[in-house]
């Protein structure tokens, strides 16, 4: 019996907590007058929603936007865009609790980098915040200055605020992707900048496919074929070849895949990601030398042949393993759909096995070349005096 009574209040809680991540549960209304908003929205990102009412005989826009920010000390955000899609630009109201206290505060967003209180470009009036179970609620009304009925909205959760300032917010997808165009006569009214592959995240689709094609997959493979094929004379000179044309077409891949990163840098002002860049620049240097190798490279009798097989090689070597990290760099900042990190693990563990094996093989075939040399004397005998 009491587990039958704990079963159904699990499952209340649970329907509960469901139907309350549906704006059309909340019932909010106006706080002035009591009625309830006209239109509501489930944002699409950072499990947020927008409640909102349009008066155009006045050109008024009211809302409560609710949002949960990520730690107890974080911040909310919502705004509208008068001059663009993205965050710069934003006339911005953020709210937090301090010491108990919900604090609600403007922004007039000129930099990704300064997040502090400013006034904004449009009138804003009943102006208040409120905050329970960790959940904070901006309401607001806003003279808007909209365009064919439309409005750009960006919204925003972040972790903390330090000195009355609010923190950077984080930059994963959620957080760069909550942008939209806010369509003010309801109904069907919401078309997110996130919903759709925008340009941006095009850009950055390719950025990730051709550097995972090159530093990842092609730049290994022609490592495989160097160390392996080689051993067997009748693969000579094919497995030169075959090296060069795989390295040669990595590298050309690798520069157009890094040029489309110094192009989503150059476009994302503000946004860093110092480790991954810095070791996109590496590789980039080091394949560029790899090049330079294949022209400065000696005849096998040259006195400086061990020097130069110690420098391509190390090089090589090292290209493949910052190539790897950067590649698990790049889905981390990228955060696609789980299969396609699924399918790249699958391809270098393939690559893997298979240069294990080669590996086995080639020693076989090395020590049992040995064996038979050692039988043979200098003058062309062997132990059997044959």
């Amino acid at each position: 019996m009491a587990s039958s009574i704990l079963f159904f209040l699990f499952l209340s809680f649970f329907i509960l907590k469901t139907s309350s991540q549906s704006c059309t549960s909340q019932k909010l209304t106006l706080p002035k007058t009591n009625t309830l908003y006209s239109n509501c929205i489930d944002l699409p990102y950072l499990t947020s929603f927008l409640h909102y009412t349009h008066n155009p005989s006045n050109s008024s826009l009211s809302i409560a936007f609710i949002a949960s920010p990520p730690s107890p000390s974080g911040w909310v955000s919502w705004g509208l865009n008068p001059t663009g899609t993205g965050m710069v630009g934003t006339q911005a109201i953020a709210a937090y609790t301090q010491h108990g206290q919900i604090t609600i505060n403007t922004l007039d967003i000129q930099s990704y980098k300064v997040l502090v209180p400013g006034k904004l470009s449009y009138d804003v009036w009943d102006l208040s915040a409120e905050q329970s179970n960790g959940v904070i609620r901006i309401f607001a009304t806003l003279k808007v200055k909209e365009v064919g009925g439309e409005v750009n909205q960006v919204w925003q959760v972040g972790p903390s605020v330090t000195n009355g300032r609010l923190d950077i917010h984080g930059f994963q997808p959620g957080n760069l992707n909550s942008k939209g165009i806010l369509k003010l006569s309801g109904g069907q009214n919401f078309s997110s900048v996130g919903t759709g592959v925008d340009s941006k995240t095009r850009n950055r689709n390719i950025h990730g496919i051709l550097n995972a094609v090159s530093w990842g997959v092609l730049f290994p493979l022609g490592v495989i074929i160097a160390r392996y094929m080689r051993t067997f004379p009748s693969a000579d000179p094919a497995w030169f070849y075959l090296h060069v044309g795989c390295q040669l077409s990595a590298y050309a891949i690798g520069v157009a895949g890094w040029a489309t990163g110094l192009k989503l840098g150059s476009n994302s002002v503000g946004i860093t990601y110092s480790l991954h860049r810095n070791i996109g620049i590496a590789l980039f240097a080091l394949a560029t030398l790899q090049i330079f190798a294949l022209f400065l490279r000696p005849k096998k009798d040259h006195k400086y042949r061990y020097f130069w097989n110690i420098y391509h090689h190390s090089i090589g070597y090292t290209i493949i393993i910052l190539g790897l990290i950067n590649i698990f760099k790049g889905f981390d900042i990228l955060n696609p759909e789980k299969k396609w990190k699924t399918t790249y693990i699958g391809v270098i563990a393939a690559l893997g096995v298979i240069a294990v094996l080669l590996e086995v093989i080639t020693w076989i075939v090395v020590l049992k070349r040995k064996a038979n040399k050692s039988t043979k004397t200098v003058d062309g005998y062997n132990n059997n005096g044959q």
